[in-house]
Parts: structure tokens; C-alpha cells; sequence
């Protein structure tokens, strides 16, 4: 079987800024006109493939309860919806600890598992060649690289994979050499199973306060450098503000004419 997970836990502070408390909503499920129009149902569309899709919410999670529930029903059947009670305190990474550990306690042994941050937009075309692999993916996009917002992906001098990311959204610091330096696409794509509950085991004893990086990392550290495939997102998109959204929609416009 394959398998999706998004995580959705964030309190979309930035996207609801100065906006009056009865207009507040979740980024995810945000939409003007549409009720399709959202970032989440964008996702679920190209997440299709998967045979079980683990959604990993927090903030507002009854909005995102019953959104899910106005879904057609080939598309609602696939969901499984996953409470992440730490959102406020601990970082990104248990958001994603409680995503895989909800796939691996039901006991099935995915063949693959994709892994996508849920505010993000990206093309079909990119996301379907990230599917179509039939290797491990690390995804980059083709923004500008700002120490204050980029997770940077980079080859060290003996050929393997390492993030970067400054949780303070201050400079960064790569206090090593490099061959490369990439601007994360915050997708991934697993094909050993076993490496990633173990990965997400160790996170769990360890480092349960750090960010997904920390369990992605001690998945990669455990692979081979070249049986890692790179990916390019020819259109990537992270949702902050409503206007983020406001350029999303034009892209959804244009690619239904």
C-alpha cells in the first residue's frame, strides 16, 4: 500500500493577522467562493495515489473535522485524521512523529510514504514526477534562498544529504564545506518503512522537541547518498498570508481555463 501524510497542526497566526476573530479560519481549509479553492483539497487531489492519507491536525481541528466531512465520499474514505495535542509547545517534528506512528500502530507496511507540509501550493506536473520515482525523494524548489524563512538542503564535502534551518528566522550558519546548496521543497518520499519507524522511534526518545527535519535527517543518515533522488518543484508556493493565497488562486484559475 502506499500512504500520505500532511501536516496541518499550525495556528495559521501570520495568515489571520489583523483580521476580525469571526473571519479567522485555518489556512488549510481557507477559500472565498469555492469550497474547493483550499490548499488541503488541492493536496488530497495530488495525493490521489495513496491509498490511506493521514492528516495531522492541531490548531482549529473541528474546522478541519468538518471540512473533511463536506468531501466526496472516494476522497473522505481515504482520510484518517490525527490529533496532535502538543501543537502549541513542541515543534514540527511531533507533528510528523504523530502522523507516521498512526501508520505504523495500524500495522500496515507501506511501500512508499509521501510526506508533505500542508501550507504548501505545487504543481501537478512536479508532484506527479515525486510520486513516479521509484527511489527515496528529496524535493528542492527554485526560490531565492532567504536565511530567514528557507529550510536549506546541501551535499557536504563527502557526498551526503544535510538540512539547514534557523527556527528563530535569523541567519544561518553551514559551518562545514558544501558541493551544493538547494531551497528545500518541505515534500519527501519514503520507500523503506522499517528505517522510518526507526527513525521516528529515536526521535521520540531523544529529540521530541525538534523540527520534521530531525526524523528526516536520521532517515536519510541511514540510506545511501546516491539512492537519494533530487526533485525540482517548478512552481512551490508556502501559504503565510492571505495573499500568498490571493497568488495561489490565480494559478488554480489559470490551470482550469
Amino acid at each position: 500500500m502506499k500512504a500520505a501524510i500532511i501536516t496541518i497542526a499550525g495556528v495559521s497566526g501570520r495568515f489571520n493577522e489583523g483580521v476580525d476573530e469571526k473571519d479567522k479560519r485555518h489556512k488549510i481549509i481557507y477559500y472565498e467562493n469555492d469550497p474547493k479553492q483550499t490548499l488541503l483539497y488541492h493536496l488530497l487531489e495530488k495525493c490521489a495515489f495513496a491509498d490511506r492519507i493521514i492528516l495531522v491536525g492541531g490548531s482549529r481541528f473541528d474546522e478541519v473535522k468538518n471540512y473533511c466531512q463536506t468531501l466526496e465520499q472516494t476522497m473522505r474514505e481515504k482520510i484518517t485524521l490525527a490529533y496532535n495535542g502538543h501543537y502549541a509547545d513542541l515543534a514540527s517534528g511531533y507533528s510528523l512523529y504523530v502522523g507516521l506512528k498512526t501508520l505504523f500502530d495500524s500495522g500496515e507496511k507501506p511501500e512508499q510514504i509521501l510526506f508533505a507540509e500542508g501550507d504548501l501550493d505545487i504543481d501537478s506536473e512536479s508532484f506527479a514526477k515525486v510520486i513516479a520515482s521509484q527511489k527515496d525523494v528529496l524535493t528542492y524548489s527554485l526560490e531565492p534562498i532567504y536565511a530567514n524563512k528557507a529550510v536549506v538542503l546541501y551535499r557536504d564535502a563527502l557526498g551526503n544529504y544535510k538540512y539547514a534551518f534557523n527556527s528563530a528566522h535569523g541567519l544561518l550558519n553551514i559551518s562545514e564545506p558544501f558541493s551544493v546548496i538547494l531551497n528545500s521543497g518541505q515534500v519527501w518520499k519514503f520507500t523503506d518503512a522499517q528505517k522510518l519507524e526507526k527513525a521516528n522511534r529515536d526521535f521520540f526518545e531523544n529529540e521530541k522537541q525538534g523540527t520534521n527535519l530531525c526524523i528526516i535527517q536520521r532517515y536519510i543518515d541511514s540510506c545511501k547518498a546516491d539512492d537519494l533522488e533530487l526533485a525540482c518543484l517548478a512552481r512551490w508556493t508556502n501559504c503565510n498570508t492571505r495573499q500568498d493565497y490571493k497568488k495561489i488562486l490565480t494559478y488554480w484559475e489559470s490551470e482550469q481555463k
